[in-house]
């Protein structure tokens, strides 16, 4: 899969961005630890013109939807977060929703982080304060968020959901010394019912 213009691709596909367009997305989280969801929009805008493509704004926001909904991006709690040393005032808890432009998102465990071309200059473009992310209370809340949404596809029966959600469980495991097993035995004897 070529990496070159997969930011295209978050233009041009809106309604199903390739996977290297989300792991183009958790590759410019990853430069800078964790962005807001309006930071990341901005940065994406910001290589959709240095690469003369025109922005589309819904594309971003539905290609940052998807990479949340897969785990490759994860919304982060407050706790999680630190900016020059201390929490960050302006960001939002997860629970208020995702489509809030100041919820932060880092890097998730379904993620394999690719840089777009041209991200490289994003840090001399962008204005964003060093930062970094407890990786201990970020998999703490992936792991609630995954056992939450693992019961909401239940109750929904929605298939393909759990399908996904059950490749979470493994990724996770890689991604962070927790133990996702009792989560995954509940989406497989679900698929099995």
């Amino acid at each position: 899969m070529a990496e070159d213009g997969a930011a295209d691709d978050v233009a041009a596909a809106p309604d199903a961005p390739s996977v290297a367009a989300r792991d183009d997305l958790a590759g410019v989280v990853d430069l800078f630890e964790w962005l807001t969801r309006a930071e990341l929009s901005h940065a994406l805008s910001e290589l959709a013109f240095k690469q003369r493509a025109e922005v589309d704004d819904d594309a971003i926001a539905a290609a940052i939807d998807v990479a949340v909904a897969e785990y490759a991006l994860v919304p982060a709690p407050p706790a999680a977060l630190s900016e020059g040393g201390e929490t960050p005032p302006e960001t939002a808890d997860p629970e208020a929703g995702l489509d809030a432009g100041d919820v932060a998102l880092a890097v998730g465990p379904a993620a394999f982080p690719s840089l777009p071309d041209g991200a490289g200059d994003l840090p001399h473009i962008l204005d964003v304060p060093e930062r970094d992310v407890d990786r201990e209370a970020l998999s703490e809340a992936v792991l609630a968020r995954l056992s939450a949404d693992a019961v909401s596809a239940i109750r929904e029966s929605n298939a393909d959901r759990l399908e996904v959600l059950a490749d979470v469980t493994y990724d996770i495991e890689a991604w962070a010394p927790v133990d996702a097993g009792e989560i995954r035995e509940r989406i497989v004897a679900e698929l099995d019912a």
